[in-house]
């Protein structure tokens, strides 16, 4: 059956939609594609194939992928990640080796520079930017496990591109001489509402298995222009000091005086990635997994040294949460792990960066962070339900579109919801904690007999400082209960695989989403769906305000 996307919208959002096809904007004319609008679905699980579970098998150290390959001071683990907007991007990488041991002396960082020589053509540079550098350190005051203190760390953004431009780089120091071979990388759309990336590649919980390979090769091959990463980056901390690791660290290393973690994993994780996100800019969030506790009670400290946030660009003071934009798509990554009361600073930052989007501008608002408020699954059940009992009605009421989750090993879409309702304006949410970690997969629904977690046992402690705000429901099919009996009406569609996404959007109104499972071939699909904003519905904040200006 042939597809028009102007074919079952209301009457002003086919006028839109019919001059979008005028002025030459993409769509499919094949097989029909469910839209949003077609919506509530009726909740689907596709059942589990326990042949795909396998073992999630980490990468050892001597392979070929994860061994450093540079000499002396040149550079390794590069990576491009964004500014706030198209006319900047930050260049990462380290040089020199890591340390870990009982006698560790860290490096000088003043002692290399930080420099990316850079232009439109491949050689000779024609423009030159300096950064900074740091080092850290993983330290733990207990006799028998090993500290660890990083290579050098380099951070340098470029200002002054224009937009969708190639642009090509070498990074290092040149008076030494240490200066990587030439990559490159393209600079996003200009931002406004008729431009976007074309393709957006989004994976959570990545880990460095070989399912981790098969979900990079996949989103790879699918040529992304940008890389959202949604939390749980290496899992460094399933590993002890000494490089001994378990799908399950609570399970295998109960007596331990603090959770270890072995630090080398973040290298080897650095150094898989790279022929990727040297090319492709990648921005990520932080998880769980990257808490990484060690001597006075620090945290984060590989997860905020290794990567370049756009936190000051975006007005945030932290690694934990910052906004910037993709062509007409406005980004928020929000923290889970931090402070998200409404007394708090990440709080009043979001209110202000919401009130500062424009949705003339930037049409498409998302919303990213790691553990999801409508996931189904046993796994992390309702674990944030603090958080979301903090911020949801915000974040609704500036109209959201989309909100990205990870944590739940699967996938799961939602239908539009608020407050566990379903409400034609209330995000999508999508959960893609399925990329391929050590942990395995999550394949048990809370709604199955005998799933349903006991109350008191869903808060995480690092969540809100463990406070506990999941109650029974007090409405709707599962009044009285903790769980639903069935799969939720909320719940649109479900697997557990390995897999990626990719978000396409159109123009001002549709976005195409697609979920791949990697035990496909990379032209079929595990879900599909066209996101379809109603601005004229579906009156945000922002646009109210503007409206009553307007008046």
């Amino acid at each position: 059956m042939a597809f028009s996307p102007c074919s079952s919208v209301p009457a002003v959002a086919a006028i839109t939609c019919l001059i979008a096809v005028v002025v030459g904007c993409y769509w499919p004319v094949e097989a029909r594609i469910p839209t949003t609008l077609d919506g509530p679905f009726q909740p689907l699980t596709v059942p589990f194939d326990p042949s795909l579970r396998g073992n999630a098998v980490d990468l050892p150290d001597d392979d070929h992928r994860v061994r450093r390959r540079v000499k002396g001071f040149e550079p390794e683990q590069i990576s491009v990640s964004l500014s706030a907007d198209y006319d900047s991007v930050w260049i990462s990488w380290i040089t020199g080796e890591y340390q870990i041991g009982d006698n560790i002396m860290p490096l000088d960082p003043k002692s290399v520079q930080s420099v990316v020589q850079y232009g439109k053509l491949g050689y000779p540079p024609t423009n030159e930017a300096s950064g900074y550098s740091l080092v850290y350190n993983q330290l733990y005051p207990f006799e028998g496990l090993q500290n660890y203190t990083s290579g050098i760390i380099h951070h340098v953004r470029l200002t002054g591109l224009k937009p969708n431009t190639v642009y090509f780089y070498q990074c290092g120091d040149p008076s030494i001489p240490a200066m990587s071979e030439i990559h490159h990388f393209r600079t996003m759309p200009v931002t406004g509402p008729r431009s976007y990336p074309e393709r957006i590649a989004v994976v959570g919980d990545l880990g460095l298995t070989y399912n981790t390979t098969a979900t990079i090769s996949h989103l790879t091959s699918n040529n992304p222009d940008l890389v959202l990463l949604i939390g749980d980056v290496t899992y460094a901390n399933l590993y002890l000091t000494n490089g001994t690791g378990s799908d399950c660290y609570s399970c295998s290393f109960p007596n331990s005086p603090i959770h270890e973690t072995y630090q080398p994993r973040w290298d080897y994780w650095g150094r898989y990635m790279q022929s990727l996100v040297s090319k492709v800019p990648i921005m990520v969030v932080e998880g769980n997994h990257e808490i990484e506790e060690q001597a006075e009670n620090k945290t984060f400290e590989a997860y905020s040294s290794r990567f370049a946030f756009p936190s000051e660009e975006s007005g945030s003071s932290s690694t934990f949460y910052y906004s910037f934009n993709a062509g007409g798509i406005h980004f928020i990554m929000i923290g889970a792990y931090t402070d998200f009361s409404k007394s708090g600073k990440q709080y009043k930052w979001l209110e202000q960066d919401l009130a500062n989007v424009d949705r003339s501008i930037t049409p498409w608002l998302v919303a990213t962070w790691h553990p999801p408020w409508y996931s189904t699954y046993e796994a992390h059940y309702r674990e944030a339900e603090c958080m979301r009992m903090e911020m949801e009605e915000l974040l609704y009421s500036y109209g959201v579109d989309i909100v990205f989750s990870g944590h739940v090993h699967a996938y799961e879409r939602s239908n539009r919801v608020y407050d566990y309702n379903l409400d034609p304006c209330g995000p999508v949410y999508l959960t893609v904690g399925d990329g391929g970690n050590r942990e395995k997969m999550a394949v048990h629904h809370a709604d199955e007999p005998g799933h349903c977690p006991e109350p008191l046992t869903t808060p995480d402690e690092h969540l809100g400082a463990g406070a506990f705000c999941a109650m029974n429901f007090t409405s709707g099919p599962a009044a009285g209960k903790f769980c639903w009996d069935r799969q939720p009406d909320y719940s649109a569609f479900r697997e557990s695989s390995f897999g990626h996404g990719i978000l396409e959007v159109k123009n001002e109104t549709w976005a195409l989403w697609t979920w791949y499972r990697n035990q496909d071939s990379d032209d079929k699909i595990g879900d599909q769906i066209y996101i379809v904003r109603q601005p004229d519905k579906c009156r945000s904040r922002y646009m109210l305000t503007s409206w009553i200006a307007e008046l």
